[in-house]
């Protein structure tokens, strides 16, 4: 091969594949995102004042996001010294990051191809071999038949140092579309990861209202027991007085045992959700504590913003749409299979047999010329593919859409719950009032003769079990405000998802 036939060979493809990149050849669909519905406002901020609407709103419309860490809108310390913890200590959040960072390689792996591949085996041989050699007569010139042959030997060294490079050139866009695979996957790992965050940020929130809540409970109980104690004491003081009678010492022995073991039974949900805590920001559930601080938060104003904004709000949403762009560039890789592959491939070097002349000019070599293939019949294997994948994409689409449509149930169903909740605690309170005056009622008239002990015990625990239904109440408000966040996205926007240069460069992102 001359040397101007081996250049000819070696523009003629890198011309037609640059011509590719600049004119944008590449086959497959072009990605549009997904529409979806978005309705104008949510349902339950326009909900009347008659229907509970009132009692509690939303921030005002100048505060449309959530910013910063959502959690200290809750003006809970404690709660805030815990929540710093998830990014360094939570498991969950170690592997889905761990995850992203396997989906960014991957990525990176798919931009490798994109150039060329070198490659070299350097060798030194030293051989040596015996030669066999006939006698020549001096005087004939021919070899003497009677004549033994000669044995000699010889030795010989030879240094190689090859080169190879090979390079597909890229002109239907095989390479970018699996570029573009690789970016979008790890961007939905991306979301993944920030998804994973929320959710555990929010799991030790609700675990944290949830355990106060019962610090709340522990302590109501053991006011109570005081109270049943205080009033057996009496009892039985009015007993040895011929005042009361044995039934009822006995009722209220009754009582207060009773309640005794419904307070000591609140150690188990404690330890449960204090275990829970431990476990959520990476420490052994052994060595971990929390001192007992009854729940006294009240529900902040959450900003709910517009329905529109939610679907840049929701890491999962984000995720979904990632793989929705990542299935459709899929479908340009089993496109691009119909045509032909493009392969320019090189080889040369340096090859001697004395260390003095191995790397001089004249013992070079070299060889370059391209090659193409293509599949002439595959029995409807790359047309099948390329349906498979087609189909991968609706499903995505489709599973994208049902995700945004989960989003907006679940911040209707925690904007709904907080709005009957403000309502019903309201009316409860209002309960435990009455509960409070009859109970005083019921103790006039029982120390007056009027009723017997059980009247009081009634009202005792009608007391009791509204003021129980208070503090859950109240835990579920806090709870429903912490999963209304959660549901908002807890302040993150799809804008904070790592770009193409990010992902692809060495530079954690």
């Amino acid at each position: 091969m001359s040397l101007s036939t081996a250049r000819t060979l070696l523009v003629v493809p890198l011309l037609c594949s640059v011509w590719s990149l600049l004119s944008g050849c590449i086959v497959g669909p072009k990605y549009v995102r997904p529409d979806v519905t978005t309705p104008p406002a949510f349902k339950e901020l326009r909900a009347p004042a008659d229907a509970g609407g009132a009692t509690w709103k939303v921030a005002e419309p100048a505060d449309e996001t959530i910013r910063g860490q959502w959690w200290e809108v809750f003006g809970d310390p404690e709660l805030n010294a815990l929540e710093q913890q998830i990014d360094t200590s939570n498991q969950n959040v170690a592997a889905a990051m761990a995850g992203f960072q396997s989906a960014r390689a991957l990525a990176r792996e798919a931009r490798s191809r994109l150039l060329p591949t070198v490659s070299t085996n350097p060798t030194i041989l030293a051989a040596h071999q015996p030669t066999v050699t006939s006698v020549v007569s001096s005087t004939t010139g021919t070899t003497t038949g009677s004549s033994a042959p000669v044995l000699s030997t010889g030795t010989y060294s030879e240094f190689v140092l090859p080169f190879t490079a090979s390079w597909e050139a890229d002109v239907f866009g095989r390479l970018r579309n699996t570029v573009k695979v690789g970016v979008a996957g790890a961007q939905a790992s991306a979301a993944d990861l920030e998804n994973v965050r929320l959710m555990m940020q929010a799991e030790l929130a609700v675990d944290y209202y949830e355990l106060r809540a019962q610090d709340a409970l522990q302590r109501l109980f053991d006011a109570t027991v005081m109270a049943y104690q205080d009033s057996l004491d009496i009892t039985r003081v009015q007993f040895r007085a011929g005042i009361a009678s044995d039934e009822a010492v006995a009722q209220a022995e009754t009582q207060l045992e009773a309640t005794q073991a419904q307070s000591t039974n609140l150690a188990i949900a404690r330890a449960q959700f204090e275990h829970a805590i431990a476990s959520l920001i990476g420490q052994p559930a052994s060595t971990f504590s929390l001192a007992a601080s009854p729940l006294s938060a009240t529900v902040p104003s959450i900003p709910a913003g517009v329905p529109s904004a939610l679907v840049e709000r929701r890491p999962d949403v984000a995720a979904a749409e990632r793989r929705a762009a990542q299935a459709n560039a899929q479908i340009g890789v089993a496109q691009a299979a119909f045509f032909p592959t493009l392969t320019l491939t090189g080889s040369g070097g340096f090859a001697a047999t004395s260390i003095a002349d191995w790397l001089a000019w004249p013992s070079r070599f070299w060889s370059v010329g391209p090659a193409m293939a293509q599949t002439i019949f595959d029995g409807g294997l790359r047309r099948a593919t390329v349906q498979q994948y087609q189909a991968s994409f609706e499903q995505a689409v489709a599973n994208y859409r049902e995700t945004v449509l989960t989003a907006f149930q679940q911040v209707e169903d925690n904007l709904a719950t907080l709005r009957i909740l403000s309502k019903e605690i309201e009316q409860q309170d209002t309960a435990v009032m009455s509960a409070t005056r009859s109970l005083t009622v019921a103790t006039a008239r029982y120390r007056a003769g009027i009723d017997p002990y059980l009247n009081v015990i009634a009202a005792q625990t009608i007391l009791l079990n509204n003021q129980e239904t208070a503090v859950n109440l109240r835990r579920e408000q806090m709870t429903a405000s912490v999963r209304l966040i959660e549901a908002l996205g807890g302040g993150w926007s799809s804008a904070q998802l790592p770009g193409s240069g990010q992902i692809l460069n060495d530079a954690t992102p």
